[in-house]
């Protein structure tokens, strides 16, 4: 009985296909990585990038000037708030994580600009701008380095307003000069209003108008228009129209008070600045004063709601991020727990459908050696180790990314389509040769046809690599908290995670290999083994199909039908090669010229990203009145504002376990009748494509991976369902709403 020569093509194949499939995303990313190695903490949003970054020209030792601050790079016509952000939005707001002996001062806050909007009027930043923070070393402090962690909440706002969130992380060293963004924070500093004495500037609230008197100002403003920003919010209309002159040193301006502020205080911190100063970014450079009320406050109004129903959700919706920062950046859960919930995973991962393929090459290995328990286990030792290590090497490429700035998740691999297409290549040929199409010994050379023979354990190990390669865009349960943690430890906690849930994928077949019964119980080699290695083939077809599928929600139909035609002509390629005499050098030829060319023109068509889709028509379900809408922030926010609870489906095309809540539980007519009744909107996160957006969502809730769903109430932190899921347990959350 002639086993078919599979480990020499895995030998063969697989350290490039499987190696190509997890590396193509990568080349983007990698293009950029060494002039970032410096940015350990970047968020990438498409309205703005957010980027922690340290100045410490002379050391981070005590008493040395030590600076950090979050830079904010602003797409066109976008803007973040200054500490006073005007008629509305909110300042963005950091919270420091330090280690004993380091203390971080108050945000050195530039200039703002001036932002009208209709009767309304706005303070902030457009362009890029830098919030340095000093930070404080104490005598005491012995350590090596710093190291610096931050939570950091901002309103970003165009005409719409979008809620942004991020976490940094960076360690500064104590000895060396750290100085690679100095003219970044030179620039800032320049910017920064400068502090001067009150003297005998004053302010004094007469009926409807506050009469602002300063004097000291600078010798080059006179007879200019100046700029009013108080620090105080609410005591002023930003947007209506004012007067200002200039009587000599002394500028006077007829402020409108605000008829529903919140404040009296009896001393108002200010900034003034020239009016209209060209450019982007912070403002021209002005002076801070703190200057004396005279004079009492009249009476305040009661507070209208002033904004638009749209944009006060989105406050809400930021204001809730920021009061449970500091809940959100504290692990939920601990290591231990992680590594539990890791082993556990990575063993049910093995009942996963994606990883079904791969259980037909471990059947035939176990029957191949049911009588060599020596061979069983060095099989099982290799397999685990190719198993662990190629979750490791996921886990590293993924931890180093998304240092790098990369918003992604686990999985992330599959949202290219080039990967996708690999991997339908690399299963087409292994189920043409489980069908009996081809043998390998008769299509590569007898040297590679016979290295099965002189390290037999090598076909385990490399079938451990592509088992990782089919497995890694599934989250089984257990999973999701544990991956999540991971992204957030230490690089060598976080590894140890992945390297668990490597091993608990490969403990059933480790386990198996050292115990004598198992190989017992497989029947005897024979006739049988034909016949099943034939069915086997079904179960990889299967797989390619679900890959087609999945390119044409990335490609288009275009992409998905040229990787067929090229998997076509593929095929007859090599069953050309297994033919004798003179038709196998013209034909294989041919083939060969054929798959060249159809590589060269359709090719591209595989791998381009079809323009996503900007429809925003629902999705209905089987019951009336109850529908999908795809996720947004915005639409989020706005839905929470109205009252309604919301489901979050985040998903993607290339899960098939979300594919299989989609068609069951998410599919049940009384369940999604349930819903109807509280009105409940359902929304769904496609993370089929890369969506930096999704990934910070999916980070916010303690994930790194799909499937995700959870339930949001106004008010409330998020409630997360498990990864399977049943109607019973859909049916238990909606109970407490």
């Amino acid at each position: 009985m002639h086993l078919p020569r599979l480990s020499s093509f895995l030998r063969l194949a697989s350290p490039w296909l499987v190696s190509l499939a997890l590396l193509i995303p990568l080349s983007a990313p990698a293009q950029n990585l060494l002039e970032r190695l410096s940015n350990t903490a970047v968020v990438q949003s498409e309205q703005a990038r957010a980027e922690l970054l340290a100045h410490a020209p002379e050391g981070a030792g005590p008493g040395k000037p030590v600076w950090l601050g979050l830079q904010i790079t602003h797409a066109p016509e976008w803007h973040t708030y200054w500490k006073n952000s005007g008629d509305s939005g909110l300042p963005t707001e950091l919270q420091w994580t330090l280690p004993p002996g380091v203390t971080a001062g108050p945000i050195g806050w530039p200039t703002p600009r001036k932002f009208p909007l209709g009767t309304l009027a706005n303070y902030g930043y457009d362009g890029t701008v830098l919030l340095p923070v000093p930070l404080t070393i104490a005598p005491g402090f012995a350590g090596q380095d710093i190291e610096v962690k931050l939570y950091a909440a901002w309103l970003v706002c165009r005409k719409e307003c979008i809620p942004e969130e991020g976490n940094f992380t960076l360690r500064l060293p104590v000895q060396g000069s750290t100085a690679l963004h100095g003219r970044a924070f030179e620039a800032t500093f320049a910017a920064a209003p400068s502090d001067q004495p009150a003297g005998d500037s004053r302010l004094e609230p007469v009926d409807s108008q506050l009469r602002v008197s300063l004097t000291g100002l600078p010798v080059a403003w006179r007879g200019q228009p100046l700029e009013f920003f108080p620090e105080t919010p609410g005591l002023i209309e930003p947007g209506a129209a004012w007067t200002q002159t200039w009587d000599g040193e002394r500028w006077t301006a007829g402020v409108p008070l605000s008829p529903h502020r919140s404040d009296s205080p009896t001393t108002v911190p200010l900034v003034v600045a020239l009016a209209n100063p060209p450019g982007e970014g912070p403002g021209s450079p002005g002076v801070r004063l703190e200057a004396p009320v005279q004079g009492s406050w009249p009476a305040a109004a009661p507070l209208p709601a002033a904004a638009p129903d749209a944009l006060v959700a989105a406050l809400q919706e930021n204001a809730a991020r920021a009061a449970s920062a500091s809940v959100n950046s504290s692990p939920p859960i601990t290591l231990w727990a992680a590594l539990i919930g890791a082993l556990i995973g990575g063993m049910i991962l093995n009942l996963m459908p994606c990883v079904f393929p791969v259980l037909a090459i471990k059947v035939l290995s176990f029957a191949k050696h049911a009588d060599d328990r020596r061979a069983h286990r060095a099989n099982g030792l290799a397999y685990t180790a190719g198993v662990v290590l190629s979750f490791l090497a996921l886990g590293g490429l993924l931890l180093g990314l998304r240092s790098a700035g990369e918003a992604i998740g686990w999985g992330f691999q599959l949202q290219s389509p080039a990967v996708v297409a690999t991997l339908a290549v690399l299963f087409t040929v292994i189920g043409l040769n489980l069908a009996g199409l081809f043998e390998f010994g008769s299509v590569l050379p007898s040297s590679v046809a016979s290295l099965q023979a002189r390290n037999p354990t090598a076909d385990a190990f490399l079938t451990g690599v592509l088992a990782t390669a089919i497995a890694s865009p599934c989250t089984a349960p257990f999973m999701g908290a544990s991956l999540g943690l991971a992204i957030g430890l230490p690089t060598a906690q976080a590894l140890a995670v992945f390297g668990v849930l490597g091993l608990g994928m490969a403990l059933p077949y480790l386990a198996a290999s050292w115990w004598p019964g198992v190989a017992r119980a497989l029947p005897r080699p024979g006739a049988w083994m034909n016949t099943f290695r034939q069915l086997m083939a079904f179960p990889m077809f299967a797989t390619v199909v679900w890959l087609l599928w999945v390119l044409g929600q990335q490609s288009g139909i275009d992409g998905a039908a040229a990787l067929l035609m090229l998997l076509v002509v593929l095929a007859l390629l090599i069953w050309a090669l297994g033919l004798h005499g003179k038709g196998r050098a013209t034909l294989a030829s041919l083939a060969a010229l054929g798959l060249i060319w159809l590589g060269w023109s359709l090719g591209p068509n595989v791998t381009r990203l079809q323009a996503a889709d900007a429809a925003t028509a629902p999705v209905a379900t089987a019951v009336a009145g109850v529908s999908w809408e795809p996720w947004s922030a915005e639409k989020q926010a706005s839905l929470l504002s109205e009252g309604r609870p919301v489901f979050v489906d985040f998903t993607a095309a290339w899960c098939v376990t979300c594919q299989y809540n989609k068609r069951t539980t998410l599919a049940d007519t009384d369940l999604l009748g349930d819903i109807a009744a509280l009105n409940m909107a359902l929304l769904r996160a496609d993370w089929t494509r890369r969506d930096p957006t999704i990934t910070a969502e999916l980070a916010r809730l303690g994930r790194n991976g799909v499937p995700v769903y959870a339930i949001y109430r106004n008010g409330q932190a998020p409630q997360l369902l498990s990864e399977v899921l049943s109607v019973d347990e859909v049916r238990a959350a909606l109970a407490g709403l």
